[in-house]
């Protein structure tokens, strides 16, 4: 068994890890995405989350979000952020999944790469694992039986809001 991570301890500004991780996402009952081949982000405080490649995920279910607030976003780390809705049959997820088509260089690998908010899907999985979301509407982190918080963005922790 491996040390558990401790987010107070993962680094600002936040560090891009590989890692193959077995990650299977579920949403509106289909499975979007299943990878061994994963990108996490590390910031003090927050759960890691995870960036799937390209090829990992049904790109034929994603469409360029309709949501005037979530067609971007700015993140002063990896940049600008292009956000899509997963549109399955007649269901729409809005602004669910995110990429940085053109990241700033020491981000330069997320580029096209997918993340999501485990909160909006049925189920992700790491490892086996169900992921817990991270608190707050605004954030995307995984919490597994890995990471040790407190999180950002949990009301029991104001101070980290």
């Amino acid at each position: 068994m491996t040390r558990p991570e401790i987010v107070a301890e993962y680094p600002r500004p936040p560090a891009l890890v590989a890692c193959s991780d077995h990650v299977i996402v579920e949403a509106l009952r289909v499975r979007i995405c299943e990878t061994h081949e994963c990108l996490r982000v590390l910031e003090t405080f927050h759960p890691p989350t995870y960036y799937l490649p390209p090829e990992s995920m049904r790109k034929d279910l994603l469409v360029r979000s309709r949501s005037r607030s979530r067609r971007s976003s700015f993140c002063e780390w990896k940049g600008v952020a292009t956000y899509y809705d997963l549109l399955i049959a007649d269901q729409r997820l809005e602004g669910a999944i995110w990429t940085y088509p053109d990241p700033s260089p020491t981000f330069k690998a997320l580029a096209g790469w997918y993340a999501l908010y485990p909160g909006r899907m049925d189920h992700c999985y790491v490892n086996g694992e169900t992921v817990i979301p991270q608190p707050g509407r605004f954030y995307g982190g995984w919490i597994t039986s890995q990471v040790v918080g407190p999180f950002k963005g949990d009301p029991a922790h104001p101070y980290l809001i």
